[in-house]
């Protein structure tokens, strides 16, 4: 016990040092939605029961950012989607002893093993054979390594990802206080290795990128925020590649103001625009009047 609360006390003080304390303001108002297991049916998300429709055949993965959880992260994106007749799952991944409720600190390579388990779970149970997957910030980084590694690419149609952090960030220039400040990087290593695992330069975004941003049979769309604290500089989130499309939300409306929090749990701008991407066919504009749907 005394162990746990001491790595919850290093994470805590080195968090704010690196600028990423911020993602926590995202955390729902009541006590019931921060600590609720993704496992919990809400809005008709995490629902074992749902089976695809011919209209939308495949079921859709959200995958947290970090600091995140499988509910918090989702709490308006999922209901959009179930809305709109989807069959929705998510999932906590990335945990670390002694830290309740935020995720995505763990391993990255490990945390993209516990998302390959948890798409074989899904398909199993909805009797797909394939799903498309929607994340947030290392969320939308993560599935990468995962259809380029670990099997995943015949597995999943469509990768939507929502400010993801897939080449490295600088943390608006924060990330520099890993290698300034005597003993940061070893003790974040040692404690949340998630958190350094996505710096620029790092030994898992060498390898993520290592010979090509893509793997063939995916379609790829990046929604990024001009706006973006977090995934720094923003234009980073952009892949390079066949079957890609990068958009930038601004493009989309010029007034949207969305950092990167925002960008992934509120903005009905990116909301419409993944939709958009989950169903290519049948998509329509997204324009300032998207905020309002």
């Amino acid at each position: 016990m005394k162990q746990r609360r001491s790595i919850w006390r290093t994470v805590r003080s080195l968090l704010p040092a690196l600028g990423l304390a911020v993602a926590a303001v995202a955390m729902p108002t009541t006590a019931s939605a921060a600590t609720a297991s993704s496992s919990t049916v809400s809005s008709g998300w995490n629902n074992d029961s749902c089976r695809p429709s011919a209209t939308h055949p495949r079921p859709v993965v959200l995958v947290h950012g970090t600091l995140e959880n499988g509910t918090n992260n989702w709490w308006s994106f999922a209901p959009y989607l179930t809305a709109r007749g989807y069959c929705v799952f998510s999932f906590d991944y990335g945990k670390i002893p002694g830290v309740p409720a935020m995720y995505g600190l763990g391993p990255a390579e490990k945390s993209a093993g516990e998302l390959a388990r948890y798409v074989d779970k899904v398909l199993a149970t909805t009797g797909a054979s394939k799903v498309d997957i929607v994340g947030h910030s290392q969320g939308g980084m993560l599935p990468r390594y995962y259809l380029k590694f670990l099997g995943g690419a015949p597995k999943v149609n469509a990768l939507v990802g929502i400010a993801p952090n897939n080449h490295g960030t600088t943390l608006s220039g924060l990330t520099k206080l890993l290698d300034i400040v005597p003993g940061a990087r070893d003790i974040i290593d040692g404690t949340a290795p998630g958190l350094t695992d996505q710096a620029i330069g790092s030994d898992f975004m060498k390898k993520l990128n290592e010979g090509g941003d893509t793997v063939p049979g995916v379609r790829y769309t990046v929604i990024a925020t001009r706006y973006d604290e977090v995934v720094t500089p923003y234009r980073s989130a952009f892949l390079d590649g066949p079957n890609v499309r990068n958009v930038l939300v601004q493009d989309l409306c010029p007034v949207d103001i969305s950092m990167h929090l925002t960008l992934g749990t509120i903005d009905r701008v990116a909301f419409h625009e993944a939709a958009n991407a989950l169903d290519p066919a049948h998509a329509t504009p997204a324009t300032c009047a998207s905020m309002l749907s």
